[in-house]
């Protein structure tokens, strides 16, 4: 994989002030599916800092092994971090796995396939690598409509820049639609497919940090750079954008993410 780039002090920045809002709550949620199926070794793919990698540990039993994966070695130095043994981290890609084919009964995968520049590689290497009756289980966002926040940071950098605004924040919420989703999953051969709508409404005291991450702690970083702009005044222009939908804190910002869990027979 290649744009967009979580990179540098990017990472850091992204586990501290947009993992608590963002991804926290639907590790959990993910950790719980997955040990419902009760595999006995798991490939995260897309891992991130390792927030599911930390919610899938902390849910397995000691016997069961993981293998944490990601494009981005500065995200994997974030999620080493939080661990002293107990997971496996490999750099690699998600649409083109270092591993044998049947190796895992889990495959999971949060937020992530959204970036794969070839989503449907994607599905294929989660199923090539799944032994029989293994499951892949990823999320996705939903669409704009049901998370306003993503949609408040996209029409922010169309006011800021609007002759050519930063599209990052399109791209978390575009693999959002299920029938395609799931005749994706069909096609490379996947047989049980099951759904969960996931609506949170998240409790917030201060949007500041949440402000400086979705500057400083995501590609939207380098798309900033490249425009020459000033970073702290884009973040000023985000906080004042939140304010203005959520209201002043405390507040509650909707969330609303998709579970998907496809079965390889």
């Amino acid at each position: 994989m290649s744009e967009p780039t979580f990179a540098g002090d990017v990472p850091r920045i992204y586990d501290t002030h947009m993992g608590p809002v963002w991804f926290h709550k639907y590790a959990l949620d993910m950790a719980a599916f997955t040990a419902a199926g009760e595999p006995k070794k798991v490939l995260e793919t897309a891992c991130g800092t390792g927030i599911v990698t930390r919610a899938l540990r902390d849910a397995l039993p000691a016997s069961v092994t993981i293998t944490a994966t990601d494009f981005s070695e500065d995200m994997l130095t974030v999620a080493r971090e939080k661990f002293d043994g107990g997971v496996e981290f490999r750099q690699a890609d998600g649409t083109d796995l270092p591993f044998p084919d049947g190796t895992f009964d889990a495959v999971v995968c949060q937020f992530g396939i959204m970036f794969f520049p070839d989503k449907q590689k994607g599905l294929h290497e989660a199923y090539r690598v799944l032994a029989p009756g293994g499951r892949f289980l990823f999320s996705v966002w939903d669409e704009h409509r049901f998370n306003p926040l993503g949609r408040v940071l996209d029409e922010s950098m169309a006011v800021i820049f609007a002759d050519n605004p930063p599209n990052f924040y399109q791209i978390p919420f575009s693999y959002a639609r299920l029938d395609e989703i799931r005749a994706s999953l069909q096609e490379v051969g996947f047989g049980r497919i099951d759904v969960s709508i996931i609506p949170d409404d998240h409790a917030i005291t201060d949007l500041s940090p949440l402000a400086h991450g979705a500057v400083f702690g995501s590609p939207l970083f380098m798309q900033v750079l490249d425009r020459g702009a000033d970073h702290q005044q884009v973040e000023r222009t985000v906080l004042t954008a939140l304010r203005q939908e959520f209201g002043n804190e405390p507040t509650i910002i909707p969330l609303q993410a998709v579970i998907i869990v496809a079965s390889k027979s």
